[in-house]
């Protein structure tokens, strides 16, 4: 084994871990904007949003 594999390996195992922290950002992202769509749809606002005329 040469120094040459730690580098690489090293370099991969931080590009596995820098690429599985963005999916699973990106999946939560999603999972969030879904449970906020099913909040939203079910009447329940958020309290930064503006209230409609009349309430």
């Amino acid at each position: 084994m040469t120094h040459a594999f730690y580098v690489y390996a090293s370099y991969g195992a931080a590009a596995l871990v820098t690429t599985a922290i963005i999916l699973w950002t990106w999946a939560d992202g999603r999972a969030c904007r879904r449970e906020l769509a099913a909040l939203e749809a079910a009447g329940i606002r958020r309290r930064s949003a503006r209230p409609k005329d009349g309430e």
